[in-house]
C-alpha cells in the first residue's frame, strides 16, 4: 500500500510531489510527508499524521524552492499513524532520506545490529531501519550511493518499493522494487517516480515499469540506469506508452470518485465486452483462452484465488464455469491458500483475480501454484501489473482507473470477463448448444443497457431509502444461487464505507443461525429476481416478516409476491439468472454509498483501508 512520488527536473518539485500524492492518496492516507533538496544540497523535510491536505498546511512555504524531491502517503504497517512514523525517514547522519512502500520482515534483526553499532531510532518503522542500514554500508565500505542501496536491499527480505536521496549526490534518485509497484516517467529533461502513472500523466506518455528485483539510478546527467539487485547486471529499460488520460483520474463533476465509478459501469462493462463479444458473428474472441483452449478444457479442476471483492467475483465465476463449462471449480482466499499446503498438480488451472494486479497474497499464491506446475490465468485491470506479467495467459478488464477504495466497476468488469470465459468454454466443449449460447451472449450484450437503466430508475429512490437507515447498527444481506455472492459483496460495500456491521448469507442458511438476530430493528436486504429460486426466496421473506424484520427487496419489474411483503422495493430489469448479480449489484452499491454519505463518512477513503494491498 502507500503512495510514493519522486521528481528530478526543471519544474517546481513541491507542486509535482504534492499533486502526485493527492492522486495516490487512495493507496494510504493516515500520514504524509515530503523531502526537497534545496540549492545548498540540504534537505527540507516536512511530515505529519493525517492526509495530504494536512501536509500542505505545514509545508506550503517550500513551494518553488527546489527541482528535486520526493513524497509519501502512508498506510500504517510498522508503528501507529503519527508524525514520527511518517515518511520520509532520514539516516542518523542526516544525509540520506528514504520513502518506502511495503514491509521489511527482518527489520528487527538489522535494527538490533545497528543499535549495537551506535545507531539510534526515533520511530517504530522498518523504514528507518533500512535508511540507516544504507548509511552503515556507506560508512563501512568504499562504494558509492547507488551501490550502497543495492547492498542494503540484498540484506533485507520482505516486500518494498523505495525511493532514496543523498545530500552528497544532488539531483539523483535511487529506486528499487520487490513486490510493490513503481513506475518511472520519462519526460524531456525531467524524470518522475510514482507508485502508478497517475501523478505524471499530464507531463509524459512514456514510462518504464520497474520489474521485481530491479533498481534504477536516475539523474538528469545520466538518465535512467536499471540494474538487477542481486546480480548487478545492467537491464535495458522497456519503455511503454501510457494509455491513461487526465480526465480518467478526475471526478468529472461527481461528489466522490465512488459515485462516478458506479455511474461509469455501463461503459466499463461495454469496454470489457468490446472486441470480445461478437454477437452478429456468434462468437467470443479471447486470445488468452483460445491459445490455451485444450489445456483449459482438459483441466481436472480450476482453482480461483482472490481477496475481498475479487473473491466474491470468483464465487460467481465458480457458478458460471460449473454451470456452463462443467469443469470443477474451487474458490480460495489467496491469503489462506498459500499457507495451508494445498494439493496442486500440472492438471490444474489457477485463475488469479485482482483489480490492481499487485495483491501480495495473490502473487504469492500463484507463485506457489506455478512451482507445482499449474497453468496460471490472470484477470486484472492494470496493464503490465505483476500478476499480468507472471501469468501464463490472461484477460484484462477494461474498467479504467478505479480511485475509490471500495471497488465497484472493477467488480462488475470481473464478472463480465468470467461470464465470457464460462460461455466460451461451454460452447467449445459442447455443453452449450448453439441456441443456448446465442441466447446467453445476446443477453450479455444487453447488460450494459440494463445497468444504465438501473442507474437511472433506482438512483433517486435508493437515495431516499438510505435516509431511513443512517442510524442502523447491523444489516443482513441474503441471496440464493448466483446472487448469494452478490449478497456477500453488498454487505462488504456497506461495512467498508459506512462502518455499519453487515453480513451476507445464503438465504437458505438464515434459519441456521442468523434468524436469531431478526427483529423490528434489523434491516434485511434480499436479492429476489424472478429467475432462480424465487419460490424459496418468497418463503424466506415470509419468515423475516413473521419476525418483524425490515425488508429491502431487489426484485424484477412487475414483481407482486415479494413486493407485497417488503417494506422497500427496488425494481431492476429481468435478465438471465447468471447475469443477475451484475444488475443487482448496482442498487446495492448506491445504497452503501448514500448511507455512508449521510453518516458523514469519507466515502473514497474509508478508515484503515487502502486500494492496492501490496503487503500481507
Amino acid at each position: 500500500m502507500c503512495g510514493i512520488v519522486g521528481y528530478t527536473g526543471f519544474q517546481d518539485a513541491y507542486d509535482i510531489v504534492i499533486n502526485g500524492l493527492k492522486r495516490l492518496e487512495y493507496r494510504g492516507y493516515d500520514s504524509a510527508g515530503i523531502v526537497l533538496e534545496d540549492t545548498n544540497n540540504s534537505f527540507e523535510v516536512k511530515k505529519t499524521k493525517g492526509k495530504v491536505s494536512d501536509l500542505v498546511e505545514i509545508s506550503e512555504n517550500l513551494k518553488a524552492t527546489s527541482h528535486v524531491g520526493m513524497g509519501h502517503t502512508r498506510w500504517a504497517t510498522h508503528g501507529v499513524p503519527s508524525d514520527r512514523n511518517s515518511h520520509p525517514h532520514v539516516s542518523n547522519d542526516g544525509k540520506i532520506a528514504l520513502v518506502h512502500n511495503g514491509i521489511i520482515e527482518n527489520y528487527d534483526t538489522i535494527k538490533t545490529m545497528l543499535i549495537g553499532k551506535g545507531f539510534t531510532f526515533s520511530s517504530e518503522t522498518d523504514t528507518e531501519v533500512l535508511v540507516n542500514l544504507i548509511q552503515y554500508i556507506l560508512d563501512t565500505q568504499k562504494i558509492n550511493f547507488s551501490e550502497a542501496v543495492r547492498y542494503a536491499l540484498n540484506e533485507v527480505y520482505g516486500a518494498y518499493a523505495i525511493t532514496v536521496m543523498h545530500k552528497d549526490y544532488p539531483g539523483v534518485l535511487v529506486v528499487g522494487r520487490l513486490g510493490s509497484p513503481l513506475a518511472i516517467g520519462l519526460g524531456d529533461k525531467e524524470y518522475f517516480i510514482a507508485s502508478d502513472a497517475s501523478p505524471f500523466v499530464e507531463f509524459t506518455k512514456e514510462a518504464v515499469y520497474l520489474e521485481d528485483g530491479h533498481m534504477a539510478t536516475i539523474s538528469l546527467e545520466k538518465g535512467v540506469e536499471i540494474r538487477s539487485i542481486k546480480e548487478n547486471e545492467i537491464i535495458e529499460p522497456a519503455i511503454q506508452e501510457l494509455k491513461l488520460s487526465l480526465e480518467q483520474i478526475e471526478k468529472g463533476g461527481y461528489e466522490h470518485f465512488m459515485l462516478k465509478e458506479i455511474f461509469e459501469q455501463p461503459k466499463s462493462i461495454q469496454d470489457t465486452l468490446r472486441g470480445r463479444l461478437l454477437v452478429n458473428e456468434g462468437i467470443i474472441k479471447m486470445a488468452g483462452i483460445w491459445d490455451h483452449l485444450d489445456r483449459i478444457n482438459k483441466a481436472e479442476r480450476i482453482i480461483i484465488i482472490a481477496c475481498g471483492t475479487s473473491w466474491h467475483a470468483g464465487l460467481i465465476g465458480e457458478y458460471l464455469i460449473e454451470e456452463y463449462a462443467r469443469i470443477p471449480v474451487e474458490v480460495e482466499y489467496a491469503s489462506e491458500f498459500r499457507y495451508r499446503n494445498p494439493i496442486i498438480t500440472e492438471k490444474d488451472i489457477v485463475v488469479a483475480i485482482s483489480q490492481s494486479g499487485e495483491t501480495a497474497d495473490s502473487m504469492a499464491a500463484i507463485k506457489l501454484a506455478k512451482e507445482k506446475g499449474a497453468f496460471i490465468y490472470g484477470i486484472c485491470n492494470v496493464v503490465d501489473s505483476s500478476i499480468a506479467r507472471f501469468s501464463d495467459a490472461g484477460s484484462y478488464t477494461h474498467a479504467g482507473p478505479e480511485i475509490g477504495v471500495a471497488s465497484t466497476k472493477a467488480f462488475t468488469a470481473q464478472l463480465t470477463i468470467l461470464s465470457l470465459i464460462a460461455l466460451k468454454l461451454g460452447k467449445h466443449n459442447g455443453n452449450l448448444s448453439n441456441a443456448e449460447f446465442m441466447r446467453l451472449i445476446t443477453e450479455l450484450d444487453n447488460i450494459p443497457k440494463k445497468v444504465e437503466e438501473v442507474l437511472k430508475s433506482t438512483h433517486d429512490y435508493v437515495k431516499e431509502i438510505a435516509h431511513d437507515f443512517v442510524n442502523s447498527t447491523n444489516f443482513l444481506y441474503l441471496g440464493r444461487g448466483f446472487n448469494f455472492p452478490a449478497a456477500l459483496e453488498g454487505a462488504l460495500k456497506l461495512k467498508e464505507i459506512s462502518y455499519i456491521h453487515a453480513e451476507g448469507y445464503p438465504a437458505a442458511e438464515m434459519k441456521h443461525g442468523p434468524i436469531a438476530l431478526i427483529d423490528e430493528n434489523m434491516p434485511i436486504v434480499i436479492i429476489a429476481p424472478k429467475k432462480g429460486h424465487y419460490d424459496k426466496i418468497v418463503s424466506n421473506v415470509q419468515e423475516i416478516k413473521a419476525r418483524k424484520g425490515k425488508v429491502i427487496a431487489v426484485v424484477n419489474y412487475g414483481d407482486e409476491q415479494v413486493a407485497s411483503m417488503a417494506d422497500y422495493v427496488i425494481e431492476i430489469p429481468e435478465t438471465s439468472e447468471c447475469f443477475s448479480p451484475i444488475v443487482a449489484s448496482i442498487p446495492l452499491q448506491l445504497l452503501a454509498y448514500y448511507i455512508a454519505v449521510y453518516r458523514g463518512a469519507n466515502v473514497d477513503q474509508p478508515r484503515n483501508l487502502a486500494k492496492s494491498v501490496t503487503v500481507e
